[in-house]
This record gives C-alpha cells, sequence and structure tokens, in this order.
C-alpha cells in the first residue's frame, strides 16, 4: 500500500533524503508508535461518512490544505513538496483538502485549477489499497455539520458564548500585548441563553455581523489568540459546495484543527504565522476530545519557515491585484508566480520539485535566490530539450555566388544537425541552406569592435552546421540602418565533410533559411519586477514592475518546428530555452515563451 504520486517519484534511498527537524519528528513517533492501529478520529456516528479514510491506515497522514480562493503560487509548491513527499517517504498518506469556510471569495474555478496544479507537480490523493484506490479529496465543508455540532457542545460547557458586540467594540476589548482583554458583556451568559442565540444565528434570523460565537478562554493571555477567538459568524454567501444551506460559517482557525482530528492526520505542518495558533488549536482539540466528540491521540502541529524567492511577490491579494489591474494577462500570465503561470513559462515540475526540496524545512523563514531556481531549471532543460535554431531579430543575408558554386539559385544544399549533442537516440533534425538566409542583426557590425568574431566586411564565419562564408559587405536605408548583409560562400567548406576544416574561422552564427523558415511569435518574458524585494517596507510594490519583462518579437524558427505541439521545450541555440504556448500556439501560427536565458543574465 503506497501513496500515488507519479511514476518519476519514488521515495529516495534514506542515506540520500536531507535531515530536518520534521523527519526527525516523525521518525520518533514511528519508533514509538505513537499513531499505529489510530481509530477514526470522530464519534461513531461519524465513522460512514469517513470510511475511506479508515480503509488504508496509514504509518503517517499529512494534509496540503489550500483555500480555494486564488491560484497556488510558488510558495505552495513548498507546503505541497513537504506533506506528499514526507507521505512518501514514510508510507504514509497526504489528504488534498479544501479549506474552504470563506464562501464570498471561493470559486470552483480555483478548486478545479488547485487540482490540477499539484497533479502537475507529480502528486496525487489518491492511495492504492487492498481494495483498489482510495481518493483522498476533502472539503472543509464535508464538516460543517460535525463542527456545528461541536460548537453547541462547547456552549453547553461553557465554554463558548455568543457576543453581540459590534466587531469595533470588540476589537478595542481584546485588548494589545501591553494590556489585557476587557471581558464582554455577553460573556457571563448562561449557556442556555448562549446556546438558544446561536440558534438563532444558525437558522438566519440575525443580520450578517450582528454577533458572533466566541470561545471562552483567557482575555489576560499573553497570546492574544487565545483571548476569546472568534469561531463563527454570520455570513449569507452562496457556497460553491453547500450551496445556501448555511448561513453561519466556522473561522479557519477554529474550522481546521476539526478537519485535522477528523481525516486522522498525524502531523499536521504548516508556516510560522501559524506558530502562535498552535496553543488554540490544542486548546480545541482537548476539549472536543474530552467532551467525547474526537478520539485520541490526537494530531499534533508543526511549523517550518516558509519559503521567500527574490523577485517574486506571492500575496494572493497583490497576485490577484495585478490580474484584476491587467498588470498581467490572467493567473496563468507566464511571468507570474503562480504554478499555472510558470507551467505556461516553461518551468519543469522537477525542477520546482528540485528547488523545493534543496531547501529543507527549518524553524527559520528563508530567502532563495530566484537565480537558484532558474539552475534547477536549467540543470533540468539542459538534459532534454532538443536543439534548434531560431533567429530573434532577423536580418537577410545574401551569398551572391550561389549560382557560380552549385549552378542554380534554387539549389538547396542539405544540412543536418543532432536533435541533442548527449542523446544520439533522439536523432537528427534536418534543414537546408540556400542562397538567402536569415541571420541575428547583432551578429554582423559595419565597424566591429574589439574580439569581435562575427560577420564584418573581410571577415569569415562559419554558418552553424552549414558552410564557411567571407562578408563582402551590405546595404543601409537612408537613415544608415543595415537592411541586409552580403557574403560569399567558401566552395567545399560544408560542415562533416572532409573540408569542412580547410578553412580556419574564429566565429560560428545561427541561421535559418529563408526558403524553409517557419514565421512564430516569440514573447521573450523575464522576471516580473526588478528589484529583489519588491513588496518590502511601504514601497509600493508595483513600482518595482520590470518594464522588461515581456518582449514580443517575430522570428523565425527552422523548419522542423512547424509541427511542434503546445508544451514543447526546445533550446534554441544562443537564445535560451523556449516552450510552445499551452493557450496560444497553434499548428500555422507558432508561438514561443522563452523559459530562460542560458545562463543567468542578472549577474546572480
Amino acid at each position: 500500500m503506497k501513496p500515488v504520486a507519479s511514476s518519476s517519484d519514488a521515495a529516495a534511498p534514506a542515506e540520500n533524503r536531507a535531515a530536518n527537524f520534521l523527519r526527525g519528528i516523525i521518525e520518533r513517533d514511528l519508533a514509538a508508535g505513537t499513531y499505529a492501529g489510530r481509530p477514526f478520529g470522530g464519534s461513531p456516528g461519524d465513522a460512514a461518512h469517513h470510511a475511506r479514510g479508515a480503509a488504508d491506515p496509514a504509518r503517517i497522514r499529512t494534509r496540503f490544505p489550500p483555500e480555494p480562493n486564488g491560484y497556488l503560487h510558488v510558495g505552495h509548491a513548498k507546503s505541497i513538496c513537504l506533506n506528499f513527499g514526507l507521505a512518501r517517504d514514510y508510507g504514509g498518506v497526504c489528504h488534498l483538502r479544501f479549506d474552504d469556510t470563506n464562501p464570498e471569495r471561493e470559486e470552483q474555478e480555483y478548486v478545479d485549477a488547485i487540482e490540477e496544479a499539484v497533479k502537475w507537480l507529480g502528486f496525487d490523493w489518491n492511495v492504492d489499497g487492498p481494495a483498489g484506490s482510495v481518493s483522498h479529496l476533502y472539503f472543509a465543508s464535508d464538516y460543517f455539520d460535525f463542527m456545528y455540532r461541536a460548537a453547541e457542545a462547547l456552549v453547553g460547557a461553557g465554554l463558548a458564548y455568543v457576543d453581540e458586540q459590534g466587531a469595533d467594540q470588540m476589537r478595542a476589548n481584546r485588548g494589545d500585548f501591553n494590556t489585557p482583554g476587557t471581558p464582554s458583556p455577553f460573556r457571563s451568559r448562561t449557556p442556555e441563553l448562549n446556546l438558544a442565540r446561536l440558534r438563532e444565528m444558525r437558522d438566519g434570523r440575525h443580520a450578517d455581523g450582528a454577533m458572533v460565537l466566541r470561545a471562552k478562554i483567557d482575555l489576560a493571555s499573553p497570546n492574544i489568540n487565545l483571548r476569546d477567538p472568534t469561531l463563527y459568524r454570520i455570513r449569507r454567501a452562496t457556497h460553491h459546495n453547500t450551496g445556501d444551506r448555511w448561513c453561519i460559517y466556522p473561522m479557519y482557525t477554529y474550522a481546521h484543527p476539526i478537519e485535522d482530528a477528523l481525516e486522522r492526520i498525524t502531523h499536521s505542518i504548516c508556516t510560522l504565522e501559524f506558530e502562535d495558533q498552535r496553543p488554540f488549536y490544542d486548546w480545541l482539540l482537548e476539549n472536543l476530545a474530552d467532551l467525547g466528540l474526537l478520539a485520541r491521540p490526537l494530531p499534533r502541529q508543526y511549523e517550518f519557515g516558509r519559503l521567500n524567492l527574490t523577485y517574486v511577490v506571492t500575496s494572493k491579494r497583490k497576485l490577484r491585484q495585478l490580474v484584476e489591474d491587467k498588470v498581467v494577462d490572467g493567473w496563468d500570465d507566464p511571468r507570474m508566480p503562480t504554478l499555472f503561470g510558470m507551467r505556461r513559462r516553461g518551468f519543469t515540475p522537477q525542477s520546482i520539485r528540485a528547488m523545493a526540496d534543496g531547501t529543507g524545512a527549518s524553524k527559520t523563514n528563508i530567502w532563495l535566490e530566484y537565480a537558484v531556481l532558474e539552475a534547477h531549471l536549467r540543470a533540468d532543460l539542459e538534459g532534454q530539450a532538443p536543439r534548434a535554431m531560431a533567429v530573434l531579430d532577423p536580418l537577410p543575408l545574401t551569398l551572391t555566388n550561389w549560382v557560380e558554386v552549385f549552378g542554380s539559385a534554387a539549389h538547396v544544399e542539405p544540412c543536418q544537425a543532432p536533435a541533442h549533442p548527449q542523446r544520439p537516440e533522439l536523432g537528427t533534425r534536418q534543414f537546408g541552406l540556400g542562397a538567402q538566409v536569415w541571420i541575428e542583426r547583432d551578429d554582423f557590425a559595419q565597424t566591429p569592435p574589439k574580439g569581435f568574431f562575427r560577420l564584418f566586411p573581410g571577415n569569415k564565419v562559419r554558418l552553424k552546421y552549414g558552410m564557411v562564408v567571407e562578408c563582402t559587405g551590405c546595404e543601409t536605408d537612408a537613415a544608415g540602418h543595415v537592411t541586409g548583409v552580403q557574403a560569399r560562400v567558401v566552395p567545399g567548406t560544408k560542415s562533416g565533410t572532409p573540408g569542412a576544416d580547410a578553412v580556419k574561422v574564429k566565429g560560428t552564427i545561427t541561421w535559418v533559411g529563408r526558403h524553409d523558415a517557419v514565421p512564430a511569435e516569440l514573447r521573450l518574458y523575464d522576471r516580473l519586477f526588478a528589484l529583489a524585494q519588491p513588496d518590502a517596507g511601504e514601497r509600493d510594490f508595483r513600482e518595482a514592475l520590470n518594464p522588461k519583462s515581456l518582449v514580443a518579437a517575430r522570428g523565425w524558427l527552422e523548419p522542423g518546428l512547424a509541427s511542434a505541439l503546445p508544451e514543447q521545450r526546445f533550446q534554441f541555440e544562443r537564445h535560451g530555452y523556449f516552450i510552445t504556448d499551452r493557450v496560444l500556439h497553434r499548428a500555422g501560427a507558432p508561438v514561443f515563451n522563452r523559459i530562460t536565458t542560458l545562463k543567468d543574465s542578472w549577474g546572480g
């Protein structure tokens, strides 16, 4: 019995796993049998509803719990890889659970996108069991009935009360780090009156915001999260899963620990911002267990430092602002740090997993240089991306003695090149050299600077995989701009023939034959922000936008790329790695996105 991840995601040998404090905790619990034979986490009446959880008693059980209020981003990738990866490595199960407790911002679109992103990253929530595959896809809204029943139990035990103060008054009465909270005038109401009021909230007899249900804990606690936190609020909004059945909804901090307990999560792993919430997490579960609603042993929460990436913002609010203000073209814009955007840009799941795994897990937040992510990306692409030639800024080159050498202006000299220099099994690519070719504009200079070994009058270069040519001059327009270059082909110098080395040259340039070149839209993407920490301090993060994050070009490709399918990756020799756009690319109208350059162009 094992989680289904992907064929490339077999568990790493124990000796190759990066040590971290979470692995130490898990290994300690496994050695002690802390969760061995753990029963279903809820009361007996809930067992049938969660029978799928009992069908595969895992050694450990983790969860990835996104809110379906936006698209997943690169920061989420760290949590996905950690939770699914730990479950995989220790023979456990990881749940995908949607914490859908805020219906005003949640949409089915986001649910679907999150599922697709997790699978694209290489993980799955389905588990092979004796009776077949078991799905571990859950929603917080699956448990709304239990959560409400638990709320009534807390009220009946005098551990929760309905507060009718206004929001501003309630906030002021909680105090601050130097001042203890002031009890609400409703805090001493009897459980009977509180229960009646809670049921009125549930039945829609009060307006949104008129009252809330609060836990009764400690208004003098130095941890403000324990100063009678809100458990339920009135909110009339149609829920994507439960429709209009409820007009009160649980707070995330109340719902999350209950979900963990009902799903028999063993290690609830989250980022450091939830560390101050852990005392409430424990308070709630211990009290619900004492009331007979949950079974022990209970889940434990553990926090790790979040991953911050330079030149990126990962705030959902700020990402949504970029989308709504049309700074970018949607959540999947290739400049966005969303997993959909990164996929469309051409990032590989393997490179993102390598980045996440390489940062391990620690008790401090970390900053990772964007160049490190790009290095993982290049390392993955180098071994798999077929090569091709492309001209991004075309300048026509005419071989003036073509007829003299080959007898016909229409003659095409066949050329070939390896599809990948280290992978002969991929075969060769075929293209032709004719009298007219496209070259890169910056491969020619009328007055070359020192050390310039490409085309200039009187100099010889090799057309890569083709022949040696000697530049004889150029044409210019009225403004002095070069509009065309002339050269003479040197006979007998074709690559792969005995005479290829007869003429020594210092420069080799890429090219595409004009007779069979494929026109294409080329999108040269770069980092969305020009500053390493775009939202640091008081600065408006939009002030740090990189004006050159997208440069559109019309270029020419070698003929074999005419049949490229969406999401195919290539290395355009000299220019970098490119991918056919998964949305816009069409046969006859190719669109290529630059994934990354061949080396870091930002100086590290």
